[in-house]
């Protein structure tokens, strides 16, 4: 038992926090694809391939420098490199923990995005959590609060990732909902502690990880949101936090929590956020379906939308096609491929994004030459996702469903 813990509210023992994809119980809700049914997943991208499972001892893992170097490239930034270097020297399993929010279709920076982190953190010997936020959803008004058309959507979501290929060996899905119940004494007692440890102001700092900023109006429950959120990270026993730069906050809030109470720190790997598809949009938001790619978008719907994307010539900082190539294809394929007439250069492959910036700046490379490129890139890794949505009746069911529920900022 912990000391920041009241005493005497804990039971002898709690179960394990963590479970399988299935939702709770919540009535009549849409089928779920059957995983008998689903086409196999394709192979994940050779720079995100993972073992068939967790490795079972440290003789079957890569070694600590491949470990960690795999780790760092999923993060844009790192709190702390010598912990992280420490903590799996320690454990060769360490848990890896990331949430998100059910509250709409899944665009292409949730859903390839996470893919490949995931894969990456399963290669690495980590042992994956991702905590469906339903009950986090229902606080910030996701969906209208509606907790049931909140479950579905998380349920559409694992049937994408499934599809898309994330190694789901690897990883354990765990329903926020649910856990709570799993040991609500332990949980809620970390909820009162953390907020006897942090100040008004501090925790409405945290606003923005819900979409949310320090001026708006804010519920009560919303308050508990961040609360909550640092919860989680020690309820389910985490080591590493990989979530988006626009939850550094409350990272940040779960450190300094383990610095006033001597827990364990955890360790924050922070990945880039990308931007939408105009001008000025720092972060792709479902919110616009003009400025997001949707993980079912059909080849024309993709051609389109990336044709009509912001994408200045000679011009690398802001741009979001350059963003795309840079953090979703060539992760996924381990080079960029541009198809081009000879008297416009050629066709060329690029390898990295070293080359390929510098002919964008010279204009060697030109939008007309990147957008159409892209967009079949994007379409490749999308198709298998695709297949999925229309051949399975059980999660073409599900997708038509969450279509029809109108989800709120």
């Amino acid at each position: 038992m912990d000391d920041s813990l009241p005493s005497g509210v804990l039971p002898s023992s709690c179960p394990a926090a963590g479970r399988s994809a299935s939702p709770p119980s919540n009535g009549a809700d849409p089928p779920v694809a059957s995983s008998t049914t689903a086409p196999s997943p394709p192979a994940p991208p050779s720079s995100a391939r993972a073992p068939a499972g967790p490795p079972s001892s440290t003789a079957s893992l890569p070694s600590l420098e491949e470990r960690l170097a795999t780790l760092l490239s999923t993060a844009e930034e790192c709190i702390e490199e010598a912990e992280l270097r420490q903590r799996l020297q320690d454990n060769p399993n360490p848990t890896c923990y990331d949430g998100f929010e059910p509250s709409g279709r899944m665009h292409i920076a949730q859903g390839i995005g996470k893919a490949l982190n995931v894969n990456k953190m399963v290669a690495a010997g980590c042992k994956v959590k991702i905590l469906i936020a339903d009950w986090f959803a229902m606080l910030n008004k996701k969906m209208g609060g509606d907790l049931g058309a909140i479950q579905t959507v998380g349920r559409y979501m694992i049937e994408v990732w499934k599809a898309l290929g994330m190694n789901l060996d690897g990883v354990e899905f765990v329903w926020s909902s649910e856990e709570v119940f799993k040991c609500p004494n332990e949980y809620w007692s970390l909820v009162m502690d953390i907020s006897q440890n942090k100040s008004i102001n501090r925790i409405v700092r945290c606003c923005q990880i819900m979409g949310r900023s320090e001026k708006d109006d804010l519920t009560a429950a919303q308050f508990l949101y961040p609360l909550m959120q640092c919860a989680d990270i020690f309820f389910l026993k985490v080591d590493i936090c990989q979530m988006g730069m626009d939850q550094r906050k409350v990272n940040m809030l779960a450190r300094e929590y383990s610095e006033a109470t001597g827990k364990s720190k955890p360790i924050i790997l922070s990945h880039h956020m990308l931007p939408g598809l105009k001008e000025g949009q720092q972060k792709m938001s479902k919110s616009d379906p003009s400025s997001a790619i949707f993980m079912e978008d059909d080849e024309t719907q993709v051609n389109l939308k990336i044709k009509k994307a912001f994408c200045p010539p000679r011009i690398i900082e802001g741009n979001p096609c350059l963003e795309y190539i840079k953090y979703l294809v060539v992760p996924w394929f381990g080079s960029f491929e541009v198809a081009r007439k000879e008297a416009n250069g050629g066709n060329k492959i690029y390898e990295g994004m070293q080359e390929l910036s510098l002919d964008y700046c010279s204009g060697a490379l030109h939008p007309a030459d990147v957008k159409p490129a892209l967009a079949k890139a994007i379409n490749k890794i999308l198709q298998p996702v695709r297949d999925h949505f229309n051949n399975n009746d059980e999660a073409k069911a599900l997708l038509d469903t969450v279509k029809k529920y109108r989800g709120t900022n």
